[in-house]
């Protein structure tokens, strides 16, 4: 596939894309009813190769909706139940020692469950901190270093992990610098009637229908590409950079509501998963160039678990989303000044 030389890519190219992936949210809503805006996000992370948090009481579907995910993408899919006597190495792999055909022995390494397209780290706030933080290399450098050796991930890898928001006993918080490499937080509703009555009338013990069809490795590999292609203006880059400087108290020109309730702002980090989510958020609706709208579509879900308030919000009944919704009102698209 070429394509175009010029900052825009092929039109064409992108609509046929854009076409390839509604026929994966339109499966998405068949197979997993009534939550077309949480799978839009959900795919929008996938396309820019991020890191997904998925938070929901159980039973919500978090689980169907990642594997799900892996069947429609065609991707290997691996899941781990986060308990807090997991170790590393159940996640990692670990090295044994096995006998040769001479007789002598060698170390052999063992790969664990992250060696994958995507891991699904079902209610990883359940694990130690020891092992949560056993997947930092992972998120951040898609690899696993083991005594001494440095080993690749499969390309594409995604850590899509779940976490329950009640039953908070023998639970470990995800320190901040995890939590800063998942790209979203994404909040997974309970049902509402008509879904739950199109659940109960129509899935025989809640088993959600096969996938109709799934991407090859070809296809997979074609919407990456065009998805590197897609156009940042300048002006939108300038939008999320005063977006996100926005949030940190120490800006001179910050609102007041952050200067009091806000702790820490969102790092660089935060301004990097906006710009690629708008990307992926451009492609999904056919626009070859990113435009403010999906700039606005993409960022609370990627600030919400970035924005750390302090003990005044909580008397305020203030959570990260309000002050967001705040921030985008008060920053305007274009910068006059």
């Amino acid at each position: 596939m070429t394509l175009n030389n010029s900052q825009l890519p092929d039109k064409e190219l992108v609509l046929k894309a854009s076409r390839n992936i509604a026929r994966v949210m339109n499966e998405l809503n068949r197979i997993l009813v009534g939550r077309p805006e949480l799978h839009k996000l959900v795919v929008t992370g996938i396309l820019s190769r991020g890191h997904i948090l998925l938070e929901g009481l159980p039973g919500v579907g978090k689980t169907a909706l990642i594997k799900t995910l892996g069947e429609l993408f065609g991707l290997q899919f691996s899941r781990v139940q986060f308990t807090p006597d997991l170790m590393p190495g159940d996640i990692l792999g670990s090295h044994i020692l096995q006998q040769r055909e001479d007789g002598s022995r060698q170390m052999t390494f063992q790969p664990g469950p992250i060696f994958t397209n995507i891991l699904l780290a079902d209610e990883i706030n359940r694990a130690s901190p020891k092992t949560q933080s056993a997947l930092l290399e992972a998120m951040q450098e898609r690899c696993v270093t083991l005594m001494g050796t440095t080993r690749k991930l499969p390309d594409p890898f995604f850590v899509l992990a779940s976490q329950n928001p009640i039953e908070l006993e023998g639970t470990y918080a995800l320190p901040e610098a995890q939590l800063d490499r998942f790209m979203f937080k994404l909040e997974v509703k309970s049902a509402d009637v008509e879904t739950m009555k199109t659940i109960i009338t129509s899935r025989r013990r809640g088993e959600p229908p096969k996938a109709a069809f799934k991407f090859s490795e070809a296809e997979l590999k074609e919407l990456f590409e065009i998805m590197e292609e897609i156009y940042l203006p300048n002006a939108v880059a300038d939008y999320i950079a005063r977006l996100v400087c926005a949030t940190s108290p120490a800006e001179s020109n910050s609102m007041k509501e952050v200067k009091e309730f806000v702790q820490y702002g969102a790092s660089p980090r935060a301004a990097i998963a906006v710009s690629e989510a708008a990307r992926g958020m451009a492609l999904i609706e056919g626009r070859p160039s990113v435009g403010f709208e999906d700039v606005k579509k993409v960022f609370i879900p990627a600030l919400n678990h970035r924005v750390l308030l302090n003990y005044k919000a909580r008397f305020e009944s203030l959570t990260s989303e309000i002050l967001l919704n705040k921030i985008m009102a008060n920053v305007k698209e274009t910068d006059f000044n």
